[in-house]
């Protein structure tokens, strides 16, 4: 099944997508959209241009487990994503994926203007990778 995974931002919302046989997690890139309307056009856009079959967004959660702002933001988001492309939705915990993302961002080397530009990508395949590692774990 081709899995897309999203890692929403205020600005940059960072996209991956996952191979049918949810082995690989791949980066899409960055849509770039303060309009939360718009934004949820151009990812079910995205989602039909990749032949993705079910979509997980990452869910923000903070460190004690209860949902802010963003996580409401992102349940709402969810929900319209859904509606708008009628597939599954999943809401996938994504607590530290940012900090795991400029760590590995760190390995690299990568700074400035380039990391800013990669960093929500970087995320969005993290979270795919962990939902795709649940997946295999719970049918194993």
């Amino acid at each position: 099944m081709v899995i897309m995974a999203i890692d929403l931002g205020h600005v940059r919302t960072g996209v991956a997508i996952s191979d049918k046989t949810e082995l690989l997690a791949s980066p899409i890139g960055t849509v770039t959209e303060r309009k939360d309307e718009v934004l949820v056009e151009k990812l079910a856009a995205l989602a039909a241009e990749r032949g993705a079959e079910q979509l997980v967004v990452g869910l923000p959660r903070n460190m004690d487990g209860s949902c802010g702002d963003s996580a409401k933001r992102c349940e709402m988001l969810a929900a319209a994503l859904g509606e708008k492309t009628g597939l599954p939705v999943t809401l996938w915990d994504e607590r530290l994926t940012t900090v795991s993302a400029i760590g590995y961002l760190n390995q690299t080397n990568t700074r400035g203007q380039k990391r800013k530009a990669v960093v929500d990508t970087v995320s969005a395949v993290i979270i795919l990778e962990d939902y795709l590692r649940h997946r295999k774990n719970k049918t194993e």
